[in-house]
């Protein structure tokens, strides 16, 4: 049983319509210049275990276009729209590459992005989540202590398009607020004071 996959990889690899899907996905992400479309190439491209120079190149694409996106929405005082697939995919490109900074203990790096996450959402629920995210980092908690003691991944609901955002929490919002309340207040005094830097 355990072959299963293997051989399941090995034949999407020989599969021509499959091929025929990527292919036809490189040239539509590049042309519309698609962060939705680059997220369903990468996929694709890991489930037939594609060079990683492959992989890497599509990962620069996703978070240069972006960068690019949060950069112009920043310019013109807009926010993400995130009933609309494309603005989604930006934020998300945006978010995983903060948790990666998170990860490799960039605190300050990664704070930056989850406040700029914060500002630049529009989704009120995914703004606190950020915002708690970037309060969290403040207090000089490691990635993997904000991984084991304040996300609670068992109440994540994989159908939610913005389940790639951390969201569930071990308590509420609000009660997570309360814990983290010096760090929260530290929070929203710097993306103050970089909403209004905007402005001038």
């Amino acid at each position: 049983m355990e072959n299963e996959p293997e051989i399941h990889v090995e034949e999407l690899k020989k599969d021509e319509e499959f091929l025929a899907n990527i292919k036809k996905l490189e040239v539509e992400c590049k042309e519309e210049e698609s962060i939705a479309k680059a997220y369903q190439l990468l996929d694709a491209q890991l489930i037939i275990e594609a060079p990683e120079g492959e992989i890497n190149e599509i990962f620069t694409f996703i978070v240069n276009t972006a960068f690019d996106r949060l950069a112009e929405k920043l310019s013109i005082f807009a926010t993400f729209n995130m009933e609309n697939e494309e603005e989604r995919a930006a934020a998300r490109a945006i978010y995983e590459h903060g948790m990666q900074r998170y990860s490799e203990n960039d605190a300050k790096g990664a704070k930056e992005i989850f406040l700029i996450l914060s500002h630049s959402v529009d989704k009120h629920s995914l703004k606190d989540a950020m915002l708690l995210h970037a309060a969290v980092v403040i207090s000089g908690k490691s990635f993997d202590a904000f991984i084991d003691t304040v996300v609670d991944v068992s109440k994540v609901d994989e159908t939610d398009p913005l389940a790639f955002f951390v969201q569930t929490f071990t308590k509420s919002i609000p009660q997570m607020f309360e814990a983290y309340e010096k760090e929260v207040k530290v929070a929203r005094e710097e993306i103050r004071v970089f909403a209004d830097s905007q402005e001038k």
